[in-house]
This record gives structure tokens, C-alpha cells and sequence, in this order.
């Protein structure tokens, strides 16, 4: 999960860069993480999961913390 938690700066840039590199070429890339910041920088789709269960998924392009912030706590339509 959360990739790059409990790294040093320089190596968390590297780790987002290898991140972005496997998705240019065209690789899946599932990302864990509980850093918006981080989600909203790597991602295409979002999906949100809440006690278990995905509580909705956005395009990146249409997500923002809040709307994500309110997923991640149950709200929103169940998918």
C-alpha cells in the first residue's frame, strides 16, 4: 500500500516517477494510498473505498479532495 509513506523526499519523487513511467507505457498501475495529494497526481480513475466497500470512483480530471474526502467517508451514491 501507500507507496511512498515513511520515504525521503528524493526518493518518493523517484518512486512517483517509476509510478508514472510504468503508466506511460502503457502498464496498470493499481495504487493504496491515503494521501489525496499523492491520488490525485498519479491517477486516471479513482475508485473509493469505505468499510469495505467502493463507495464511488471518479475520472482524476473531476476529483478534488473534497468530493473524495466525502467518498472516503461513506458518503456519496454506492457504486
Amino acid at each position: 500500500s501507500q507507496p511512498t509513506r515513511g520515504v525521503d523526499i528524493g526518493s518518493i519523487e523517484t518512486i512517483r516517477n517509476e509510478l508514472n513511467r510504468a503508466k506511460e507505457a502503457g502498464a496498470a498501475v493499481v495504487l493504496i494510498s491515503s494521501d489525496l495529494e499523492e491520488i490525485l497526481s498519479l491517477s486516471d480513475r479513482i475508485a473509493v473505498m469505505f468499510e469495505g466497500r467502493i463507495t464511488g470512483e471518479v475520472d482524476s480530471s473531476e476529483a478534488d479532495e473534497e468530493k473524495l474526502g466525502l467518498l472516503m467517508t461513506g458518503g456519496g451514491t454506492h457504486v
